[in-house]
């Protein structure tokens, strides 16, 4: 029974709302948050500014020929709500994860750990001031109280909490399958654990700043598109300068500065600086909904970019065990007989191999004698024996293994029976011989089967350029047979611990961006150097330290899925790019058109061509492509938030797509969008409502009148 000193009462802390979400958006108006945003932060000192300016014009005596109070004040309104809903896109991003991550705080809260002490004692300690080295004592029934490695005993863990599968895991010192996460739960047996994470450094801490997007650090292809967009940015800042001074030098027209900062703000990449953060926040809110913990952003982009696999056969495309799939007689030998002894060797053997027998043997209606309890003696397998089977109480002696074991048994294979062995052994099958008093009867054929499915998933990786590498330590005959079967690429047989870091240094010396998975110490420096390094959540501390991703399933496959998250962020991020700035060329079409129209020279040469939206009305066309600037953000929320849908074809198809779907498109919606917002304009200043508001506005603020 669990000991009441490993909990303490605690506060349950309430889950993510859609107030908290909006109380968000608004905090997010702080300036050192909106600094982060170079793009939308020259929106907010603009809108900054025109708040001062809408407020205060006595400020600036300058604009007062061009000064009209209504329409300072809707360009401010519009330039807040697109900082608005700029803010509320991350928001929502961040709050994916939030409900989560109250969930494991409260996992971890109040929970208090065993010490064990250099001289054997034991006392009680809050779990938050543990030390990396400490030896703790976990129990049945208590939580884990700190991330560590078992080094003395065994227990049964439910990690269901983390990874959601509910399956138990058994944890034990020695082998690779010591880890333990602190606020799992140990629900069998009794272990002391070495403690290799402090506070705010354990993995459960780490998943909860992941969820939530807290710290996130751009990735280097989102800072990459950031300066960029920056550079756009003030290239474009210096064009609208430049085309307002030679406005004013000539006097040719006369620009108000609201409508500059609206044709600076339209023609600036606002839709794509708007949603750049959640793009990135819900790329890694994806990686955890697959149950994969990234340390970085770059890990997942890394995934969309690479260029090579390597990938275990064992347990990754294969599954793992072999299998009994035929029976084979020898000369002279009915196929009753030899299922009947094959039955009989394989009864009480519980390996998965044994079982896979009895299931084969069964579903070919075999029969065998039944044995009374304690009148026969088990022969189990062992690594030196390589041979198994049971002794009759008559004496006879019914034994399966190898063709060495039982050759040199005594049990001497006729010259069919070994051609069909080595022609079982080329297509990657391993033969066991069936033996009855040191006779063969004949052979069982096991093989570890590849996984349902794997052979199209890896042709899908070859469509998307991926080579795919698979390491074994098996012998060159069975690693050629299941390379043919899995469709991978290459392949290296009798693989040693240190192959897998050769590998990658090999590939990424040719320059290719490169992932393998691993669980064990010996795996840490392959993972440590490869781009992707996937470590699974079994595995040992040593292992996930060195990975920057960690598997909460301990599935190895997740490579593959790792590379269709990657794929997915870079194509959400290339498309609304695209999006954002076939938009922005739209938004050209309508205010530069105004600009001349309101400074009477529409009738010069090329103006009235440009003009094909037909906006009579200058500060109105404005006011539209301002709008739908502001409103594009929201459309494209769920877009960012879900991610573009990915199908694995070949870059130059993604390409196509990307510029026929998302370039056109934006294009046309931009040209719909503005004018469905122009005539919605026009019907609302005439609305009796509005121009009431309107005359209320201007004469309780102290806007209008220079």
């Amino acid at each position: 029974m669990a000991d009441t000193g490993a909990h303490v009462p605690v506060r349950r802390v309430g889950h993510t709302s859609a107030i908290r979400v909006l109380s968000d958006s608004f905090r997010m108006f702080d300036p050192r948050v909106q600094v982060r945003y170079p793009v939308m932060f020259c929106v907010y000192v603009l809108f900054l500014f025109l708040v001062v300016l809408t407020l205060y014009p006595r400020a600036f005596p300058d604009i007062a020929r061009t000064y009209d109070a209504g329409y300072y004040l809707w360009v401010t309104i519009i330039l807040f709500l697109t900082l608005w809903f700029a803010n509320i896109s991350t928001a929502i991003a961040e709050a994916q994860g939030r409900a989560r991550a109250d969930s494991l705080r409260e996992i971890r809260s109040g929970v208090r750990a065993r010490q064990v002490l250099p001289d054997g004692t034991v006392r009680w300690i809050p779990s938050d001031v543990l030390h990396i080295g400490d030896t703790i004592q976990i129990r049945a029934g208590e939580p884990v109280p700190m991330d560590g490695d078992v080094i003395a005993g065994a227990v049964l863990i439910d990690e269901s909490m983390m990874t959601g599968e509910s399956a138990a895991v058994t944890r034990e010192s020695g082998g690779d399958q010591t880890s333990v996460l602190g606020g799992t739960m140990v629900l069998q047996g009794s272990a002391r654990v070495r403690v290799t994470a402090v506070s705010g450094g354990s993995f459960l801490d780490r998943l909860i700043r992941l969820v939530e997007g807290v710290g996130r650090e751009p990735s280097p292809n989102e800072l990459a598109l950031i300066v960029l967009l920056s550079a756009l940015t003030i290239s474009l800042f210096v064009i609208v300068v430049t085309f307002l001074y030679l406005a004013n030098f000539t006097d040719i027209i006369v620009i108000s500065l609201a409508t500059i900062v609206a044709l600076f703000v339209c023609l600036m990449p606002t839709t794509i600086g708007a949603l750049l953060p959640a793009i990135g926040i819900s790329g890694i809110n994806r990686t955890a909904k697959a149950n994969i913990i990234a340390k970085s952003g770059k890990a997942v982009e890394a995934a969309g970019d690479l260029d090579v696999l390597i990938l275990d056969k064992t347990g990754t495309i294969t599954v793992g065990n072999r299998l009994a799939v035929k029976f084979i007689p020898g000369p002279g030998v009915s196929d009753a007989e030899l299922l009947e002894v094959a039955l009989l060797s394989s009864s009480l053997d519980d390996t998965p191999e044994g079982r896979s027998i009895v299931r084969l043997a069964a579903h070919r209606n075999a029969t065998t004698r039944r044995l009374e309890k304690d009148k026969f003696k088990v022969l189990p397998f062992t690594a030196e024996r390589k041979m198994s089977g049971i002794i009759l109480p008559d004496g006879s002696e019914v034994f399966k293994g190898s063709i060495q074991a039982m050759e040199a048994y005594g049990a001497i294979l006729p010259a069919a029976l070994r051609n069909e062995a080595a022609a079982a052994s080329k297509e990657g099958m391993t033969p066991l011989v069936i033996s009855l008093q040191k006779k063969p009867l004949g052979l069982v054929l096991l093989k570890d089967v590849v996984k349902p499915g794997i052979r199209d998933r890896l042709r899908e990786l070859k469509t998307m350029g991926i080579r795919t590498i698979m390491c074994t330590g098996d012998n060159r005959l069975t690693a050629a047979a299941i390379a043919h079967e899995s469709g991978v690429d290459e392949f290296v047989a009798e693989a040693k611990p240190e192959t897998k870091l050769l590998l990658v240094d090999r590939e990424k010396s040719q320059g290719r961006l490169v992932a393998m998975s691993g669980d064990g110490t010996n795996d840490a420096p392959a993972l440590a150097r490869a781009d992707v390094g996937l470590a699974m959540n079994s595995g040992t501390g040593a292992a996930k330290e060195a990975g920057n991703m960690v598997d909460l399933d301990n599935d190895p496959t997740k490579l593959i899925e790792l590379v269709s998250i990657g794929k997915q962020l870079l194509i959400t991020r290339g498309a609304l790019t695209t999006f954002s700035i076939t938009n922005d060329v739209a938004k050209y079409f309508a205010i530069i058109p105004a600009i001349f129209i309101a400074s009477g020279a529409g009738a010069l040469p090329g103006v009235s061509i440009m003009n094909v939206l037909g906006l009579t009305n200058p500060q109105y066309a404005v006011l539209a492509a301002l709008l739908f600037n502001g409103l594009i953000i929201p459309c494209l929320i769920p877009l960012a938030l879900i991610g573009v849908p990915f199908r694995p074809r070949s870059a130059i198809d993604l390409l196509r797509r990307n510029l026929l779907y998302y370039g056109f498109g934006g294009l046309v919606s931009a040209f719909v969008g503005i004018k469905l917002c122009y005539l919605f304009i026009v019907w609302l200043a005439a609305a009796p409502a509005v121009v009431g508001l309107g005359a209320g506005v201007g004469h309780y603020l102290p806007i209008g009148g220079l």
